[in-house]
């Protein structure tokens, strides 16, 4: 062979090993805002312009932030208690916002009187009329999660979400939200700035936990909300093009939603339908960048393997995307997902390994506790 042609094809073999492997997303790819072109993220400065713009992409659907600037005082009002031998449950209204009142469940573990501080959880109640009831052990006592944290030490608050519980007529038609789902967004950050009065409460280990509404809801507040530190969906996701609630109902409103028509009520994102017309192809973000808004915080997702919404599937791929977000912030242990044998809601086994891994986070110790409900 001659010479010259054989040093070309070497150095062509070379240039092509070195091209970079085809990418799994456009997860780590953000649009420069200074020339408009899209480029690979590589600093942290890059990664600070692609969350914003991924922060950007869910306002699109979900609507715009309220920021928590120049609020009225959170004005708690604790109307009873009841006290356990772990803790004392007390109910409560707080003010959100301007004529906007919510009520929550606030938990505090013996001791607290001594000056001990203790991790804090927020649990985001599942699509239950109970509202907080429901994760109080109302209802169905396998879904008590405000319940079971704040028996192992945890402050803990579950506040009702919207059109659920004592918010059950809740107007979305008139309120200031273009979705319910921001508007869950905002009274949970609100909860963070309830328990953060408290004294104590041990800021530096606050959580998020949720079922099935809980468990994207668990996701979506610590997208915008840094004080979260760790962060665990129950039957809560899976990418757009695996979800699947069922048929729609032959009704105006839903007629011709498809597997999607759910994510579109008031209560959720109305958007879906108004905007982007039930199309999964057209919604401006997809569950792995959600996570990937966590990173580099814990995030454990409990996902059964026979949940009916959230294929497992969709999950494992969702997974296997973000990790890429992971990776690059050297966190790749702190992303986690676990794959029981069981539907839509799971056993007091697996929530009970659940709170062993945000003990484990928080380096929490939890007294032992024999009896789940």
């Amino acid at each position: 062979m001659n010479k010259f042609l054989f040093v070309t094809l070497l150095a062509a073999l070379i240039a092509c090993n070195r091209q970079e492997a085809p990418r799994k997303s456009n997860l780590m790819y953000y649009h420069d805002p200074s020339t408009g072109k899209e480029k690979r993220v590589k600093t942290m400065a890059d990664w600070d312009v692609k969350r914003a713009e991924m922060q950007d992409s869910l306002e699109a659907i979900l609507g715009p932030l309220p920021s928590l600037e120049n609020l009225p005082p959170l004005n708690v009002q604790y109307r009873d208690s009841l006290k356990t031998e772990y803790y004392t449950r007390y109910t409560l209204w707080f003010t959100a916002a301007e004529n906007e009142k919510v009520p929550a469940y606030l938990y505090i573990p013996v001791g607290a009187e001594t000056g001990k501080k203790f991790p804090a959880m927020l649990v985001c109640q599942e699509t239950q009329e109970l509202g907080k009831v429901s994760v109080d052990g109302g209802g169905k006592p396998d879904r008590a999660y405000a319940k079971e944290l704040a028996q192992r030490g945890f402050v803990v608050i579950a506040a009702d979400y919207p059109s659920f519980g004592e918010l059950k007529d809740y107007d979305f038609k008139n309120d200031r939200y273009l979705s319910g789902t921001m508007v869950g967004i905002f009274y949970h950050r609100r909860c963070i700035d309830v328990i953060e009065q408290l004294p104590c409460t041990d800021m530096e280990h606050v959580g998020v936990i949720g079922l099935s509404l809980g468990g994207h809801n668990s996701m979506y507040v610590s997208a915008f909300e840094p004080r979260i530190r760790a962060i665990v969906s129950v039957s809560g996701w899976c990418e757009h093009e695996y979800f699947d609630v069922g048929p729609a109902p032959d009704t105006e409103e839903f007629r011709g939603g498809g597997r999607l028509w759910g994510d579109a009520q008031e209560r959720y994102y109305p958007l879906l339908r108004d905007k982007y017309h039930f199309d999964d192809s057209k919604i401006p973000y997809q569950w792995h960048e959600v996570i990937a808004l966590l990173a580099p915080r814990p995030f454990l997702s409990v996902s059964p393997i026979n949940d009916d919404n959230f294929n497992v599937e969709g999950v494992r791929v969702g997974i296997d995307r973000a990790m890429e977000t992971y990776r690059f912030l050297h966190a790749e242990n702190s992303l986690q997902a676990m794959y029981p044998e069981e539907g839509h809601v799971v056993s007091a086994k697996v929530r009970v390994a659940a709170y062993d891994w945000i003990d484990s986070v928080f380096q929490h110790t939890s007294p032992v506790i024999t009896e789940y409900y």
